[in-house]
């Protein structure tokens, strides 16, 4: 397929069924499905974007102009730095100071820190208002933009303060991937492979089939564009699965944070250095390990996770002298009930279930399988 027959496919349209309704469209070239999402009601918007963003913000805001809206920009920190309580009183000044009525729209421009933020920001304002997502990292597409969840960071924890709070959109605009750093296209890749360990194997048969092509982003063939698009639509098919069964989390939508308890841990004590697929590849190990240990998952299954992982040049290991601060951030965790730490493990491919208060040698047991080797970003 060549570039021009790309331009020209048709979007897929993902429905996801929360406490409202709404597609996630995966495609080229969407800015034009805005207006007709936003619709007449909507008398102003404001687009929150990271810095890095600035020129896409921009023509997305005069596009919106030339339709009759009164659009507004709101710069936030690139990256983890956007989601703290003082950009989130930022983005509130803004829309107080514009007198934005429970009408009007806010668009998000960027990854998954920007989701997570604009979604807070809409879920907050007069106890809510409509918010479209335009995710443009392959993390945002598949995680972050869909589901609904939206929170920020704080001293003591990753995304310890938030709500539930669906989008009306979300527009996947896979052009926006054609520019997407190599190694940011990689940490996006650990957030597919989890939705193909717990629900999807067609997923990791992709990823392996392809894993050499990923080497040379974004130099890529019209095959590896076919196939990441796939990738795309299958892991934001089983996320809309979930999230449509269980919106907020209160049974199956916790495999969705598969790797995710040792992960955020990673992200605290390293204070957000680590990219979150990087953080998440490694906790699948651990998780995985933990699994094997309890004596429910196979070896041959946890050998998978490492071969599959490393493929795409994702880590698999820690440094091992980090064992007291991970696991105080663990506790931490939002998956923890009182004192009793719980994680999410498979019992094999595409079977996940529970570990609820694993014994504290089985817990160290594994972090010393996550840190035999140097661990390589």
């Amino acid at each position: 397929m060549s570039q021009n027959e790309r331009a020209v496919t048709e979007p897929t349209r993902i429905t996801v069924t929360a406490e409202r309704t709404y597609d996630v469209v995966v495609g080229r070239h969407l800015l034009g499905e805005l207006p007709g999402i936003l619709g007449v009601k909507v008398a102003k918007v404001l687009i929150i974007h990271p810095e890095s963003l600035e020129a896409t913000a921009q023509t997305v805001r005069e596009d919106l102009l030339a339709q009759g809206y009164e659009a507004l920009l709101a710069v936030v920190p690139d990256a983890e730095a956007s989601k703290t309580a003082q950009v989130l009183e930022f983005c509130w000044q803004i829309l107080g100071q514009a007198d934005f009525t429970r009408s009007d729209a806010i668009v998000s421009i960027g990854g998954g820190a920007t989701t997570d933020l604009a979604g807070l920001v809409a879920a907050t304002w007069l106890r809510g208002i409509a918010v479209v997502h335009l995710p443009t990292t392959l993390l945002a597409m598949v995680d972050a933009a869909v589901g609904g969840k939206a929170a920020i960071n704080t001293a003591e924890g990753k995304n310890l303060v938030g709500a539930f709070y669906s989008p009306v959109a979300v527009l996947c605009d896979l052009v926006a991937l054609e520019t997407l750093p190599k190694w940011d296209l990689i940490a996006g890749l650990g957030e597919v492979i989890k939705t193909g360990f717990i629900a999807d194997p067609v997923i990791l048969d992709l990823i392996q089939a392809h894993a050499s092509e990923f080497a040379d982003w974004p130099a890529a063939s019209d095959e590896l564009w076919t196939a990441l698009r796939e990738l795309i639509e299958r892991s934001i098919r089983v996320k809309a699965r979930v999230v449509s069964e269980d919106l907020r989390e209160a049974s199956l939508r916790e495999i969705l944070n598969y790797g995710h308890t040792f992960a955020h841990a990673i992200e605290q004590v390293e204070r957000y250095q680590w990219r979150h697929g990087a953080a998440v590849s490694v906790g699948m190990v651990y998780a995985a390990e933990l699994a094997r240990l309890a004596g429910r998952l196979s070896d041959e299954a946890v050998d998978r996770h490492r071969e599959i992982l490393s493929s795409v040049g994702l880590p698999t290991t820690y440094r091992g002298d980090r064992w007291e601060k991970l696991l105080a951030a663990m506790h931490r965790d939002k998956k923890a009930r009182g004192a009793i730490l719980r994680f999410v493990v498979l019992d094999a491919v595409a079977a996940p279930g529970r570990l609820e208060g694993p014994d504290p040698t089985l817990l160290a047991a594994a972090y010393a399988e996550v840190s035999r080797e140097p661990p390589g970003r």
